[in-house]
């Protein structure tokens, strides 16, 4: 039997997969329009599989009670931007033992060096981060998170790039070493006319949890007042003109993006009717219109957070899903490697 291709995946559907850590109380703007409405259209086209990386989050130390709370809170999230778990296999990476153990697997096929040039370590540790062992081998277990689920696509930002190529690599290398019936290895997938929502107080900068400050942020669990106060304060130019222009206006741009994204409404349009306008006008409609946006996503949030037991049975059901997948992956794994079964 020939290798299975990304293209070659038996669902009738191609399988998509996606995750994100549940590393603080609240998603911002930048997830829920760079990431988590694109999720909510994929699941249209594909078989999608998206979970909240706990396992991921422990390379950071957090108490465990705010982790519990965290993981609950990201999947709520998921739910109220639009995630449908009758549709999309939606779970906690930990509810899935088989990751640790792919995870490890790769590990075993990473060169020390290949992992010492991965970026997003270099990076984090020069800023500062808790240099663990788990941190370093952050990208082996990401590349078993997408290999367990044969995905034929990942969704993926620039930031996210050299970790799909270490992914590829693994699973060819795995291929290439073990034989026929192994693993997918997957393409990127990337979304069109994603929006990249900027740090309101640096929009050179991307919005981030870790990178922005308070004030830069808007958290989508965040009171309406405080949301407006963070988009008034937002960093503009000393012109006055309400334009799009990334390299001369990146504040305006930023704001600008937003409001299209969220109102439906087409830049050139907006730059027409705030011709002759000042900042004030343009931040304080975009802020209305941020509130508009969020105010039914609050509510389903809060309707989520007050049944934690349904809210668990939901990720439970997410996880059996996924479970189904992941043993027959990891049986298939076992045998290749030359692992003895289990006797029954």
């Amino acid at each position: 039997m020939a290798r299975m291709s990304a293209t070659e995946t038996p669902q009738a559907a191609p399988r998509i997969l996606s995750g994100m850590q549940p590393t603080s109380d609240s998603l911002h703007l930048g997830n829920y329009l760079g990431a988590l409405v694109n999720w909510v259209k994929l699941q249209d086209e594909f078989d999608a599989y998206y979970f909240v990386a706990d396992l991921h989050a422990l390379t950071v130390p957090t108490d465990p009670a705010v982790l519990r709370d965290r993981t609950r809170k990201t999947a709520a999230q998921f739910i109220a931007g639009g995630v449908d778990p009758e549709r999309s296999a939606l779970f906690c990476q930990s509810h899935v033992t088989e990751h640790a153990e792919l995870g490890w697997v790769m590990n075993c096929l990473t060169g020390f060096g290949e992992a010492s040039r991965m970026t997003q370590f270099k990076d984090k540790t020069a800023k500062g981060q808790n240099a663990n062992v788990g941190l370093f081998t952050y990208p082996m277990l990401m590349a078993a998170d997408i290999l367990m689920y044969d995905a034929a696509y990942v969704p993926v930002g620039e930031d996210q790039r050299q970790h799909l190529e270490i992914t590829r690599d693994l699973a060819e290398r795995f291929n290439t070493r073990f034989g026929e019936g192994g693993l997918v290895v997957p393409e990127p997938y990337i979304v069109k006319g994603s929006a990249k929502i900027q740090d309101l107080q640096d929009p050179t900068s991307k919005m981030s949890k870790t990178g922005s400050s308070p004030k830069g942020l808007i958290d989508l669990m965040q009171d309406p007042a405080k949301i407006a106060k963070n988009i008034r304060s937002a960093v503009t130019d000393t012109e006055a003109e309400v334009r799009y222009d990334v390299e001369n206006k990146p504040g305006v741009s930023n704001l600008l993006v937003i409001h299209s994204v969220l109102s439906g409404t087409r830049i050139e349009e907006l730059e027409r009717a705030f011709a002759g306008r000042g900042y004030g006008d343009l931040k304080k409609e975009v802020a209305d219109v941020v509130v508009d946006a969020l105010t039914p996503f609050q509510k389903r949030m809060a309707e989520l957070l007050d049944d934690p037991a349904e809210l668990d049975r939901i990720l439970a059901s997410g996880a059996d899903r996924a479970r189904v997948v992941a043993q027959a992956t990891m049986a298939r794994v076992r045998d290749l490697v030359g692992l003895v079964p289990a006797a029954r």
